[in-house]
């Protein structure tokens, strides 16, 4: 395999030029926020908590998860915590800084650097680190189950299902973990990966016996959950340009699946619905992301690479609606609470777009620091991680 030599963050690039004039940089000032603007639905800041440091400066796109009313969250200095998702109040937390599982309380080693999780299923809640290793523990409380070492950097959740916990690492390669011991059962190998590719991986889907991702180059692939073996592979993108940057065509976003459709997009790429079965698209349509999707009813949504929120009819992948009011703003992947897509942006803001026309419904700033990660959207809430482990839940009422 060819060691991938340099891993990029297009949002931390912008955010490093934000430090300076735009006048002197070649890059895009964001698009001001309306001073006038009046909300037309109301949020309010349900409760709000922080984890550790968040993410931090690693380019990694922590985003919490909410299982049976608890929300589980992870840092990359090495927080692990579960919190009532109702309420706010955490019901535990660890510290592999102050405690010893698995001998991670050694300040020398360096793989408390959660980065790929958490995931919870059942009673077992696993995580990813920035050195390659997979930790299990009891989402009951966070007592230590077991850790499996692997060849890369697992900035992806891992994934939970059946008997195995499937795990994808930046090289190239996906696993398949025994639940029960973390012993390695099958791993599938990408093969050359990419000279550049963005900085993250899109999570993996698994459903019907199969798991679904897209890849650094651009594709969707289809591995056997019982084996690893790849059933197909469909481009999201043409590869085609004279230079490395022109050529980076990286599928970072999460695979959307709903009856036997995915929905998946890329970098320098397109949008597109495929037959999940055989791989066969069904509609495409040029669109140039490195976030995640969203899917509600017969829309789906997305942010384009300036920042642009897109609405699209999922049955023919034509546009509805474009909302420019937050270009070059560095959006977050959009979630759907209500009649109402939710965003988070490179300067702390939440905003609310009504999800029949785009038009900007309402805002809240969870801090100063940016959103990076996708809204997660559990019934009538939605929660926000911003870089630092600020975590909000915000609740919507009709004004």
């Amino acid at each position: 395999m060819m060691k991938r030599v340099l891993l990029i963050s297009l949002t931390s690039l912008v955010a490093l030029a934000g430090c300076h004039s735009f006048k002197k940089e070649n890059v895009q000032p964001p698009t001001p926020l309306a001073k006038d603007f009046k909300p037309t639905v109301q949020v309010t800041k349900v409760w709000s908590t922080r984890v550790g440091g968040g993410a931090g400066t690693s380019g990694v796109r922590l985003r919490p998860t909410v299982v049976d009313g608890v929300l589980y969250a992870d840092s990359t200095d090495g927080k692990l915590a579960a919190i009532d998702a109702t309420s706010g109040k955490t019901l535990w937390s660890k510290s592999t800084r102050t405690h010893g599982w698995f001998g991670w309380g050694d300040k020398k080693r360096k793989d408390a650097l959660y980065a790929g999780g958490p995931s919870v299923e059942g009673d077992l809640l696993a995580v990813g680190t920035l050195d390659g290793h997979v930790y299990a523990v009891n989402a009951k409380d966070g007592s230590p189950r077991w850790d499996a070492e692997l060849a890369g950097q697992v900035l992806a959740s891992p994934v939970i299902s059946g008997d195995l916990v499937l795990v994808r690492t930046e090289d190239g390669r996906v696993y398949g973990l025994d639940r029960a011991t973390g012993k390695r059962r099958w791993v599938y190998d990408q093969g050359n990966v990419p000279l550049l590719s963005l900085r993250g991986n899109g999570g993996l889907l698994a459903a019907n016996g199969v798991v679904f991702f897209g890849s650094d180059d651009g594709k969707l692939i289809a591995l056997r959950q019982d084996n690893g073996a790849k059933l197909w592979e469909q481009k999201l993108a043409s590869g085609n340009g004279r230079t490395d940057i022109e050529r980076l065509n990286d599928a970072d976003g999460s695979i959307l699946l709903e009856g036997s459709t995915l929905y998946a997009a890329a970098y320098h790429g397109n949008l597109m619905a495929v037959d999940g079965p055989s791989g066969r698209p069904i509609w495409g349509h040029p669109f140039s992301t490195f976030d995640s999707l969203a899917l509600n009813g017969n829309a789906l949504y997305g942010i384009n690479e300036d920042s642009q929120v897109w609405s699209f009819d999922k049955s023919s992948g034509t546009d509805a609606w474009k909302n420019d009011d937050l270009k070059y703003r560095w959006l977050t992947g959009p979630a759907v609470q209500g009649n109402y897509v939710v965003v988070g942006d490179m300067y702390g803001f939440v905003h609310w777009l009504q999800s029949s026309d785009g038009a900007l419904a309402g805002r809240q700033r969870l801090s100063k620091k940016a959103i990076r990660a996708q809204p997660l959207a559990v019934g009538d809430i939605v929660y926000v991680e911003d870089v630092k482990g600020h975590i909000g839940a915000y609740r919507l009422s009709a004004q």
